[in-house]
């Protein structure tokens, strides 16, 4: 019977039976892409690398579920959650995409334990969805101002939330590399990395509003005053609960170049562990990034005469 059983799970792939021959049951991933806000995230670029850092770590079997585009018919648009330990959101969309039945299926899904991982724009979807924003705790765009929560940063050891400074939520400067430092280093997530690593060229996402609530800041980063930034250390990777569900937000990872980062690829990797099991067993790899300098693997190199989507022109979108 359990040569049988491993027989069946071979046929989810070759790093998948490696794993269960090692005695463990891949982990169950929904990889969920579609509409995202306007050109500047190319959902169909990024997901196959996204989906690629997971499976190559042999501990996950993904699934991709593309949602319908903007005018598709939604009503037909049911994703089985309860199939899978964890749902990642390559995914951004407006409030009004989403039928009530769905977002409350996702919901309980959450609420029920479901883990959910929140990769950079989609903390810009749903400004209006009390129990998303709860999940994601900070989000920025499509219309978020005051009334969506505080501004949240980290200052002086602890997380501080800011609720005196007017003005929309969301906000970066031109894609450049920025250093990252660890503010939860006993977090399963974080456990064994280094205290501050740099990251390749991305979007450093400032003046993220929300609530804010049950809400852990993994890694910050400062956003430069001179590249329209804020000269406060911002929210990068945080941690959540949403009742028995668990949550991890990356702002990281804008295009294919972001994506390159060893800092990206090992904290995704081992954020979606979390998020579907409550703990992390991958080991930090020799070729994590230092302080002083970025790391990336060829593997990973956008392919020949690739262009990055382009920059948002306004402040704010």
């Amino acid at each position: 019977m359990r040569s049988a059983t491993i027989a069946s799970l071979c046929l989810l792939g070759a790093a998948a039976c490696a794993f269960a021959q090692r005695g463990h049951a891949p982990i169950p991933v929904m990889l969920l892409d579609g509409e995202q806000g306007g050109p500047y995230h190319a959902w169909q670029e990024t997901t196959p690398y996204l989906k690629r850092m997971l499976e190559e770590t042999r501990r996950f079997q993904v699934d991709v579920v593309t949602a319908p585009p903007a005018g598709g018919d939604f009503s037909s648009f049911k994703p089985e959650w309860s199939k899978y330990k964890v749902v990642v959101a390559n995914y951004d969309a407006p409030d009004e995409r989403w039928p009530d039945a769905l977002k409350a299926s996702f919901e309980e899904y959450v609420k029920n334990g479901g883990g959910f991982v929140s990769v950079h724009a989609a903390d810009n979807a749903f400004p209006k969805w009390t129990a998303y924003n709860l999940m994601i705790g900070v989000g920025g765009w499509r219309g978020r101002g005051p009334s969506a929560g505080p501004m949240w940063f980290w200052k002086d050891g602890a997380a501080v939330k800011d609720s005196t400074t007017p003005g929309p939520a969301g906000n970066h400067g031109a894609r450049t590399p920025f250093k990252v430092e660890t503010r939860t280093p006993g977090h399963p997530i974080m456990k064994g990395l280094p205290a501050a690593w740099m990251h390749v060229a991305d979007e450093l996402y400032s003046k993220l509003r929300g609530p804010g609530e049950n809400m852990q800041i993994l890694a910050s980063a400062y956003s430069e005053p001179s590249n329209r930034g804020t000269g406060r250390e911002e929210p990068i990777l945080m941690a959540l609960s949403y009742g028995k569900g668990r949550v991890f937000h990356t702002v990281l990872g804008h295009d294919l170049a972001a994506l390159n980062c060893v800092g990206f690829i090992v904290t995704y990797q081992r954020g979606v562990e979390w998020a579907a099991t409550g703990k992390v067993t991958q080991k930090a790899p020799a070729d994590f990034p230092t302080a002083d300098k970025a790391s990336t693997r060829p593997d990973y190199n956008p392919p020949a005469g690739w262009v990055s989507p382009p920059a948002r022109r306004a402040p704010s979108k």
